[in-house]
């Protein structure tokens, strides 16, 4: 088989570090291999864990990163629900030279979506996982960083305060749910989006929710299979 177009498609989170490599047309060529974030998640050890998934994987010639912060040009900005040293951190470079192959690094949610939408309309995304991530596509096109995480949404409470890992354990999910629905509503007269997706590890607790009108849920799997999109375009 070529693995000429391979990509090693990575999903770091605040919970869980998955992997999972896909051929030249985005399909699976293993099950996808997951190990719990380090604590604390340093760039070191997180990096090292990612090095270590990487030994029993097919062969691979590009990397792809979803980050769970702000990154710009391959370098974090923001890493809230990772370790305080994350800011500034050239990730790209860094996993390149480990691993020796051109990487490329955006947003988890980003990264998300590109394995979610349909390429129509206006498509907005929320991940809902250890905290709250968010991505908004226009006809397929990718309006890079949108942190709605940690925007206040009331009461002194941003979106993630709200509906993030921590509020699901603290309020339970009946309650955890209403509040996933109140989000969806404030969302839709600010951005208008024709269909909204909704993924991340705690979308599974909506599977037998009545969930309003062009709402739809997908797979935590999402978030390494979109990762084939960051280099679709040179392919």
């Amino acid at each position: 088989m070529d693995s000429a177009l391979n990509t090693l498609s990575v999903d770091i989170g605040g919970t869980g570090l998955k992997l999972i490599v896909l051929d030249s047309n985005g399909a699976p060529l293993c099950d996808r291999k997951r190990v719990e974030t380090p604590h604390p998640a340093t760039p070191d050890a997180v990096l090292k864990a990612l090095v270590e998934l990487t030994l029993d994987v097919p062969v691979f010639s590009r990397i792809s990163v979803g980050f769970p912060g702000v990154v710009r040009a391959g370098v974090v900005v923001t890493a809230v629900n990772l370790d305080e040293n994350w800011p500034g951190t050239e990730l790209g470079l860094q996993l390149e030279q480990l691993l020796h192959k051109p990487v490329k690094v955006a947003n988890d949610a980003d990264v998300q979506g590109y394995g979610c939408i349909t390429g129509e309309g206006v498509e907005m995304v929320l991940t809902l996982g250890t905290g709250m991530g968010s991505a908004l596509f226009i006809d397929g096109v990718l309006v890079p960083n949108l942190e709605l995480a940690h925007h206040p949404l009331k009461k002194g409470l941003t979106y993630e305060d709200y509906v993030g890992r921590q509020a699901l354990e603290l309020i339970g999910k009946e309650k955890w749910v209403k509040r996933v629905k109140k989000v969806i509503r404030q969302t839709m007269p600010i951005w208008n989006w024709d269909l909204m997706h909704l993924g991340g590890g705690n979308a599974k607790l909506l599977k037998e929710v009545d969930l309003p009108e062009h709402v739809q849920l997908h797979s935590n799997k999402a978030g390494v299979l979109g990762g084939y999109y960051l280099w679709k375009s040179e392919d």
